[in-house]
Parts: structure tokens; C-alpha cells; sequence
């Protein structure tokens, strides 16, 4: 498969990484030399330096024979303007990176396509929909619906009061058990579990269950004590700030903190009056009590400074804030930050290149979730007539090591898979891979 990608900045080359795994065809454009040298020759895929929208410079890079052109430059109308011309030229998919809100407006997607862009992709408003997820439950570190919820996955570290620690996953039921355990990160290693693995403390656990089962789970992980969100503190008045209380349920109550005063008085036009506009420093703590942290649930941070968003999220933690999420941009304070225990990370250039990575795929994936801390990726893959994964039960399927199976919607009905589970046509099926799996999990499905 050719794939083009068209800007060398964060996304584009994180995403250019990831396909370069997959021994895909790639090639990675942008007009900065000095970006493209930063990638260094680790990787499989070859850079060119011209414009994206320079047609020219298309037709060198073979644009004509590409089966996926992706524009992840920072400009919106560049993006554009590059689909439009690369899929005039012969591309036979185009994928736009956008600022725009209304673009995405189901009115616009026969409009948009006519000129050559046939997809968008948002990447803040996609960081904002797991934002709001992460909150809604202040014991969870990772919450991913299937199916439109009829399976959940959900990740959870373990403190002292889970019960299930120190037992070998073989003890903790039989056959019956509401929950399948597929993945344990370990510190910086993620392990597929065994029957006769078991879960340690400060483990980060990752159940597959039905939503009837979350209060069990929640029970098992040492969770009840935790208090439910209902008032939420957000440091950093960016897009991302505004779309997520956008989609925060209406129960809760939320304040954003933003110290410029213009950006301010911008964020009562953009947000509802039942959200509070603060100006002032998200770092002053004294700031922070007179506005009410210690009655605060969650606290997101959401600056441009990927460690002030840490340190912020840290600073709430010790003044009694049980749930923090921090945008967290620069990809090497990753594991850094989960050292730290700050809670839950959101990195666009992740979430942007999964959902990406999905339109590259043959088989016929609706979800694809990268697990940040994890090095891991879940897929949902809608099993097609005849596929290799129905002629056996699953324990006999071969699939790699590294992969499992978390469970399958079947009619709209979550079923959780045993080894002795035979797959059928048109079954959602969940799957759990460690990272650079999905491309080769595809045979089995289609």
C-alpha cells in the first residue's frame, strides 16, 4: 500500500513511524528540510522536501499511484487544498487534518468528497471525547465503548485495597467470571496475560465486561471509596478546553482557569454561562483553594506546556484531587508522567494516528484505540463470511502471540470469549494487541 503523508510535524511523523512498522510504501513530504531530518534513518519510509500543495512536487513524490494521501500539516486550508489537488491527480483516498468544527457537519461530507477530501479528522475534538470519558468515572484510567457500549474495556490501576492481588488469574473464577483481563502494564512492560500471571500492585489492569458488571469490577479493583465527579477544574483555555466541556454531561459543573485575559473574555462566547471563566494562573495554589479545589472531583490540564500540565495535575493530586488528566504532547515524558502517578494522559498525536490507522486497514475495523500507557492498541473488527476466525474455537485459531481476544458483540449483545467460544459471521469481535499487530491480525477477520 502507497501512503503519503503530507506535514512532518507531530502527528505526521509519529504516524509515519507507526506505518513505517507495517512495511508500508511511505512517504513523508513537508517543506521544512529541518523537519525531515529530525526523523533520523531508523526508519523505513523516504522523505521528500516540497510543498504539499505544490502539484509539481505531488507528481514527483507518485502521488498519482497512491492508494492513501494523509495532510497533517498545522494549516487547515493546506490541508485542504492538498487532498483536493492530490486526489485530482489520482489518489484514491484523502484524509484532511482540520480546525473547524462545521466541516465535520453530516450536511458537508457529500460536499467535501466531490472535491477530493473524503475524510476529516478533528484531533481536538477527539482528544476532548476521551477527556470526558476519562472523567466520568474517577476510578478508571482508560475507558473505551464497543458497540455503543454493549461491551466496555477499562483500565484501572491497583492501590492496596484491590482484592484481587497476588492471585494467579486461573483462581479468580471459572468459566462464569464477568470480566476477561487483557493486558497488565507493569511498570514499562505490557504483558498479554496468562492463566498463571498475576496482578501486583501499581499494576495498570485492563478488563474487558458488559456495563451491568462496572460495579464488580469497580469492587474487585479496590474502587468504591472513590468519589464520583460531579465538579470539575480544567487548567489552560485552548480548543481543547472548549470542546470538552462541550460534551461534559450536564451534571457536572466545571471551571476553566486561563491566565490571558483576551482568551478570557473569547471563552464566555464559546462556552455555556453554566461554565465558569477564571482568570488567573492554574498553577497558584492559593488560586486553586479559593476556587474551591479541595471540593473538586477531576482536574484537566490543558496548556501548550506538556510539563506544566504535569506538574499542575501533581499539585492537585497532593491537594486531595482524586482524579487528573494531563495533555501530555512531547511523547518522552510519557512513561515519565505514569511514573509519577498523575492520572490519565491525552496525547493528540495518538489519538489522531489511530483513528488514521483505521482507514488503512483491509478488514472491516470500526474502533481503533490507542492505550497510551499501554504500547498497545484494541480493535474492533467486524468478522466477514468465511473468515479464518469461524472455522475453529478460539484456542485453536492460532492467533499471534501478543494478541487476545477480550470479547464480541453479537446482535447487539456483549458476550465476553472463552478458548472454547466459536466466532461467527458478523460478530463484533474486541481485540487486544500489543502495538505494530493490527495489520497482521486482519487475516483472521476478513
Amino acid at each position: 500500500m502507497k501512503i503519503i503523508i503530507a506535514g512532518a510535524g507531530a502527528v505526521g511523523t509519529h504516524l509515519a513511524k507507526l506505518l513505517a512498522g507495517e512495511k508500508q510504501d511511505i512517504i513523508l513530504m513537508d517543506e521544512d528540510e529541518d523537519r525531515l531530518g529530525k526523523l533520523g534513518n531508523n526508519f523505513d519510509l523516504m522523505t521528500v522536501n516540497i510543498s504539499p500543495t505544490s502539484i509539481s512536487g505531488l507528481k514527483e513524490a507518485g502521488t498519482a499511484n497512491a492508494d492513501l494521501f494523509i495532510a497533517v500539516t498545522p494549516n487547515e486550508s493546506q490541508n485542504m487544498t492538498a487532498c483536493m489537488l492530490a486526489s485530482g491527480l489520482g489518489a484514491k483516498k484523502t484524509v484532511a487534518r482540520i480546525d473547524n468544527y462545521e466541516y465535520l457537519l453530516p450536511k458537508y461530507q457529500e460536499f467535501f468528497a466531490k472535491r477530493g477530501v473524503h475524510s476529516l479528522i478533528y484531533p481536538e475534538m477527539l482528544a476532548a471525547k476521551d477527556i470526558v470519558d476519562a472523567v466520568k468515572m474517577s476510578w478508571i484510567r482508560q475507558w473505551w465503548e464497543f458497540a455503543g457500549g454493549a461491551l466496555v474495556l477499562i483500565g484501572t490501576k491497583m492501590r492496596e485495597t484491590a482484592e484481587i492481588l497476588n492471585i494467579p488469574l486461573y483462581e479468580l473464577g471459572g468459566r462464569n467470571i464477568p470480566f476477561h483481563i487483557v493486558a497488565i502494564k507493569r511498570g514499562n512492560e505490557t504483558i498479554i496475560p496468562r492463566g498463571d500471571d498475576s496482578i501486583l500492585l501499581n499494576d495498570i489492569v485492563y478488563f474487558t465486561t458488559t456495563k451491568k458488571y462496572i460495579p464488580y469490577i469497580r469492587k474487585i479493583a479496590g474502587k468504591e471509596h472513590y468519589a464520583d465527579v460531579r465538579n470539575v477544574m480544567i487548567m489552560g483555555g485552548s480548543r481543547i478546553a472548549v470542546r470538552t466541556v462541550q460534551y461534559m454531561p450536564e451534571y457536572m459543573r466545571t471551571k476553566i482557569i486561563e491566565s490571558d485575559y483576551a482568551r478570557c473574555n473569547r471563552l464566555t462566547e464559546l462556552v455555556d454561562d453554566k461554565v465558569m471563566i477564571i482568570n488567573g494562573d492554574g498553577r497558584d495554589l492559593d488560586l486553586l483553594e479559593e476556587e474551591g479545589i479541595h471540593n473538586t472531583e477531576a482536574f484537566v490540564a490543558l496548556t501548550g506546556s506538556s510539563e506544566t500540565n504535569i506538574l499542575a495535575c501533581l499539585a492537585a493530586k497532593r491537594m486531595g484531587v482524586s482524579k487528573t488528566v494531563a495533555q501530555v504532547e512531547n511523547v518522552d515524558y510519557i512513561s515519565m508522567a505514569e511514573s509519577m502517578d498523575i492520572g490519565c494522559v491525552i496525547n493528540k498525536k495518538f489519538i489522531a494516528a489511530s483513528h488514521i490507522y483505521q482507514m488503512m486497514l483491509d478488514a472491516d475495523v470500526s474502533n481503533v484505540k490507542c492505550l497510551t500507557f499501554a504500547n498497545a492498541d484494541v480493535a474492533e473488527f467486524t468478522v466477514k463470511a468465511g473468515a479464518r476466525i469461524t472455522r475453529t474455537q478460539v484456542k485453536d485459531a492460532g492467533l499471534p502471540k501478543g494478541a487476545t481476544i477480550g470479547g464480541l458483540i453479537r446482535n447487539g449483545e456483549g458476550i465476553l470469549v472463552t478458548g472454547n467460544t466459536t466466532i461467527q459471521e458478523n460478530d463484533h469481535v474486541v481485540v487486544f494487541c500489543l502495538n505494530m499487530m493490527i495489520k497482521k491480525l486482519e487475516k483472521f477477520f476478513n
